[in-house]
């Protein structure tokens, strides 16, 4: 195949621009944690202390610090309240609730004492973000320790964290201490919370949580003390016999901690072949009777997701009944119960696969929710697939679908949209959700199914713990095709341009020969497949390049296509003569299996009729 070099000065560089800190030599922060905590129950307030080693790996002097005060969105007139009042199609779980709330249903959290390494620190609170000045600049490679005292009330559960949600569970622990932002190549990310994306810094967490011996609560990490608090962790109901239990969980390497909390919990523990403990934590009753059922599925669904993408390095997972639908966090997530079969494994597979591209490559969900959302749909629907066959054929059809949806309904956003600032709901889950799926549906039809599972598989293994980005995405799989992807992300992930080819004309050229015109109609430039039948059956396969690629996807034994010269991405439209008749041509189908997703499939394909029908002098005017 002839390369030609050509300069693409129209392509955008917005994506390598704004990708260009990770260029550099990597570093990322650390901060371990030890909490102790202790909540009544009778009044819905907690105290707590922590200690945080902070360890500053940028090369960078800090003069300040910031950290999340999640539950201060719970208020009236709060950001997050606010915002869900005045967008247009604000989350149904939100709406205007938090404004309604009476002042013992509110969250609040309050800094009653903070300390750098002993030495007070000026701090200022607002809204959900605490602003810290340290006493001295920590230099670069330099570490402290926060010692931060504080009081909080669990909010009336609004969204994913609070207390007495729907299904009657007393408290879901999520966004509930003073949690460091990060700091990274691009700077703090001290986003005030509204209700969307989470962002982390990886250390080690050692959390002891004291409440009413009565209640069994689920946890991030292991717990340390079963024998003494029993609950189903252990045999027998515990050596403790004080009106409290404490309880004590350890966690390694992960950039958040959740837990959940109910006197009427059923724990149930289910080993896997591969050592891991799973637990469920449900309250149980008639509606909730296919729990029974779900630990099988979850055992599954994890050895598939370790087999496709990379090992699950934690010893334990715990899917607790709680929140307001489904949420995740690192080794736990938080699920609404009532439920059936379907819809219940449904939603646990999906945020146990968040584990991966959540817990443990962590992309900054503000930045790039499409990296986790859209990765976890991907991954999802695959696995659902295999869990329940025959439900669904092509498991990434209804994301496609969900993205054009959008492209039609016209209130279009580019990837690169911050999370918090997208103008609508509605095309905020799109493009997190389905468009984030179908880029990766798509990359399998760019590059190849064995170029794609490799270079996922290589991807998690190159940037697992790492907060890794759009680029360093695009450049393993560039590595592992030996293919350029970059106009594929700066077309797809930066801008609104849309995917249309069609087929312009075909027409007998005499002689046994004839000729067929495609066309680009919209602006997003990709490769092309072409299928040509015969009246008799014969299936003829064709594969067009597109020249930015600087070669093409490799062929398997089972679909053998020939691979025509290039199609140059300035030109609209592309030329092939074929050496067979068109009077012999049953049907030409341009994409015949719906690897791209073309805005407008009404033109992909010309049977018989529609061929006698289009003499090729119309297409020449």
């Amino acid at each position: 195949m002839k390369k030609i070099q050509i300069a693409a000065a129209c392509i955008l560089l917005a994506c390598a621009l704004q990708e260009l800190p990770a260029q550099s030599g990597y570093w990322q922060q650390s901060a371990d944690y030890k909490i102790s905590t202790r909540l009544d129950v009778t009044s819905n307030r907690f105290s707590g202390q922590e200690t945080i080693r902070y360890v500053n790996n940028s090369p960078d002097v800090l003069k300040k610090a910031y950290f999340h005060l999640y539950l201060n969105a719970f208020q009236p007139g709060s950001d997050m309240d606010i915002r869900s009042r005045t967008l247009p199609d604000p989350d149904q779980r939100v709406g205007d609730r938090i404004s309604l709330l009476k002042p013992e249903e509110i969250g609040e959290q309050r800094i009653l004492k903070l300390t750098v390494d002993g030495q007070a620190a000026q701090f200022n609170v607002e809204g959900t973000i605490l602003e810290v000045q340290f006493p001295s600049p920590l230099k670069a490679g330099g570490q402290c320790s926060f010692n931060i005292e504080f009081e909080a009330q669990v909010p009336k559960q609004i969204r994913r964290t609070g207390r007495d949600n729907d299904e009657g569970i007393r408290y879901s622990m999520s966004q509930w201490y003073p949690k460091l932002c990060e700091y990274d190549a691009y700077g703090w990310h001290a986003n005030p919370y509204i209700g969307r994306e989470f962002h982390g810094v990886w250390g080690n967490f050692d959390v002891n949580i004291t409440l009413d011996r009565k209640y069994v609560v689920a946890a991030t990490g292991v717990l340390q003390n079963p024998a003494e608090v029993g609950h189903g962790y252990a045999a027998g109901p515990g050596t403790n016999t004080n009106a409290e239990l404490t309880w004590n969980f350890k966690a390694e390497r992960v950039h958040d901690f959740v837990w959940a909390a109910d006197p009427d919990y059923t724990h149930v523990v289910r080993k896997t072949a591969s050592g891991l403990d799973l637990h469920f934590f449900y309250q149980a009753d008639s509606a909730t009777a296919v729990w029974n059922d779900l630990p099988a599925y979850v055992e599954k669904a994890f050895a598939r997701m370790a087999n496709q993408y990379g090992a699950y390095p934690y010893s334990t997972y715990s899917v607790a009944q709680g929140g307001d639908g489904g949420m995740e966090y690192p080794m736990a997530t938080l699920i609404t119960g009532k439920r059936n079969l379907g819809s219940l494994v449904g939603v646990a597979v999906h945020e146990l696969i968040h584990s991966w591209f959540q817990g443990m490559l962590a992309t900054n969900e503000a930045l790039y929710p499409w990296m986790d959302e859209g990765f976890t749909s991907f991954a999802t629907h695959e696995i659902m697939a295999e869990l329940f066959p025959g439900t669904s054929p092509e498991p990434h059809a209804r994301a496609c679908e969900n993205y054009l949806s959008l492209v039609k309904y016209g209130e279009v956003e580019p990837l690169t949209t911050h999370a918090d600032h997208y103008q609508t709901n509605y095309c905020y889950g799109v493009n997190a959700y389905s468009k984030g799926e179908v880029l990766l549906s798509q990359l399998i039809y760019v590059i190849g199914e064995d170029n794609f599972r490799q270079g996922m598989k290589a991807y998690f293994e190159a940037w697992k713990f790492k907060h890794p980005t759009t680029l360093d995405f695009m450049r393993v799989l560039e590595l592992g095709s030996s293919l350029e992807l970059d106009w594929y992300f700066e077309y797809f992930v930066n801008t609104i341009h849309k995917i249309d080819y069609g087929i312009r004309a075909v027409r007998d050229l005499g002689k046994g020969k004839c000729r067929i015109e495609l066309g680009r109609v919209e602006m997003m430039p990709m490769p092309v497949d072409l299928r040509v039948t015969m009246k008799g059956g014969e299936q003829h396969w064709y594969h067009i390049p597109l020249d930015l690629m600087r070669g093409e996807k490799p062929f398997g034994s089972s679909q053998k296509a020939i691979v025509l010269p290039d199609w140059h991405w300035v030109h609209p439209s592309y030329v092939l003569e074929l050496d067979f008749s068109a009077k012999d041509i049953e049907l030409v189908e341009l994409d015949p299996l719906k690897g791209m997703a073309d805005a407008e499939r009404a033109n992909n394909e010309m049977n018989a009729q529609t061929i006698k029908q289009k003499p090729w002098e119309e297409f020449e005017k």
